[in-house]
């Protein structure tokens, strides 16, 4: 059977390049399955223009992905490309952490135990024990880890010291309700992707959706993105909004917030899985 990988790139923008990657892929015996690129001409003077690819491909034989990233290295490295490749079929690997609120937990466990998320999700962390017993009935290590302004830090060193140890691709933030610390989102650049409320205006604070319900708000979303230094100011992944009125009571908004917090939250974690987001400096291309 074939081994299917996807690559992923960025460079500056050159004639070529496409021919380049394409050249490669067929004199390492590979058949492009799929393949989408964008340019984005918008970076400014001092960037020039930047150029994304994204390549699924088989070859003909099993390899191994480490293998065939070193043969693309000249490659990459004759038009500046930063790349990545990695097998197609690999589940992700996903640590959870959580606090209270488990509707995006819950949605997270729910689809990687029906297949329709390729991940794994190997533990699931908390500051507090209320998600326990959701995390034993799909058969996940809970890990608990209080947070408080004394043990912060060290509950950080460990989280870091559980991503090593469980060689975990991705750290979801699926409703954890603390703000992490400059160093740590300096260490999971880019491995970390958080979910949060959209409203329109955007409430802040405590009691949103009742904020919300107070201003008589229309519109309500949820945007998931990577977690950065800034708060809930990372580089968008994916972003979810639904219709409201007046007759909905401010329980009904959390409700209804609710389900597409999770919705968003679970479809940014797969397109990060299949390897269709790159950076693009403070944004995303994001291909679909």
């Amino acid at each position: 059977m074939p081994s299917s990988f996807v690559l992923t790139l960025s460079c500056p923008d050159r004639p070529g390049l496409v021919f380049a990657v394409t050249r490669w892929i067929a004199e390492s015996g590979g058949n492009i399955l799929d393949s989408q690129q964008f340019t984005d001409t918008t970076s400014g003077p001092d960037r020039g223009a930047e150029f994304f690819l994204r390549v699924h491909f088989d070859v003909p034989e099993q390899q191994e992905a480490s293998q065939l990233a070193e043969e693309f290295a000249p490659v990459a490295a004759e038009h500046e490309m930063t790349y990545r490749l990695v097998p197609a079929e690999r589940p992700l690997r996903a640590l959870v952490m959580v606090s209270k609120e488990g509707h995006c937990l819950n949605d997270l466990l729910y689809r990687q135990s029906t297949g329709s998320l390729n991940v794994e999700i190997p533990a699931i962390v908390s500051n507090h024990r209320e998600l326990e017993r959701l995390a034993a009935a799909y058969d996940v290590p809970f890990v608990h880890v209080p947070v408080t302004p004394d043990t912060k830090q060290d509950a950080e060193t460990a989280l870091l010291a559980m991503v090593e140890e469980m060689d975990i691709d991705l750290v979801v933030l699926a409703r954890y309700m603390q703000i992490l610390s400059d160093d740590l989102c300096r260490a999971l650049e880019g491995r970390a992707i958080n979910i949060h409320h959209s409203f329109l205006p955007s409430f802040k604070g405590a009691r949103p959706y009742q904020q919300a319900h107070d201003r008589g708000v229309k519109l309500i979303g949820a945007t998931a993105h990577y977690v950065t230094a800034a708060l809930d100011e990372g580089p968008i992944i994916e972003q979810g909004v639904l219709r409201v009125d007046h007759r909905m009571t401010s329980a009904d908004l959390a409700r209804v917030g609710r389900d597409v917090e999770s919705q968003t939250l679970s479809r940014a974690v797969q397109l990060h899985a299949e390897s269709r987001v790159l950076m693009n400096g403070p944004r995303t291309v994001v291909f679909d």
